[in-house]
């Protein structure tokens, strides 16, 4: 874990620029999932609208680096899920996206709170726990709708 080996100031850059990695991973990963996320159809302005709005997130994450870098491992938390639920609503599936980021809210809201020492290490694995356990409800959600689809 990062978390463990990186100074903070070191620790934030490192997860901003990972963060931001995650938009060209889901898009890597949309093929192979029979998944596109950028097929046009009459609500793709709001999937760009969630998108841009998630980013003006970032800001405060910079300015949070450079005056109080401790409080960054829950902004970009909290701040990467900020566009699920539009993401979610246009593709019909409004409860379980909101779900996504409702729990990643919560759970790493808590962890901030109970477990200060984990900041950096078990608030990021709670996050990438909480994306596998997406990914998954995903998955089974797509194959209940459409059994011949696999993912």
């Amino acid at each position: 874990m990062l978390g463990t080996k990186l100074s903070l100031p070191t620790w934030c850059f490192v997860a901003a620029v990972l963060s931001g990695l995650i938009f060209p991973l889901g898009l890597a990963l949309s093929k192979p999932l029979r998944a596109n996320p950028m097929a046009k159809s009459p609500l793709s302005p709001a999937i760009a609208g969630a998108f841009i709005a998630m980013l003006l997130f970032w800001p405060m994450a910079f300015a949070a680096a450079a005056i109080a870098p401790a409080v960054v491992p829950l902004i970009l938390a909290i701040g990467m899920s900020l566009h699920w639920p539009v993401i979610g609503w246009a593709y019909g599936k409004l409860r379980l996206f909101a779900a996504h980021a409702v729990v990643r809210a919560v759970v790493c809201t808590a962890i901030w709170f109970l477990l200060p020492d984990g900041r950096t290490t078990v608030l990021p694995a709670a996050v990438a726990l909480i994306y596998f356990a997406t990914t998954l409800a995903i998955a089974v959600d797509r194959r209940r709708l459409s059994p011949a689809l696999t993912v």
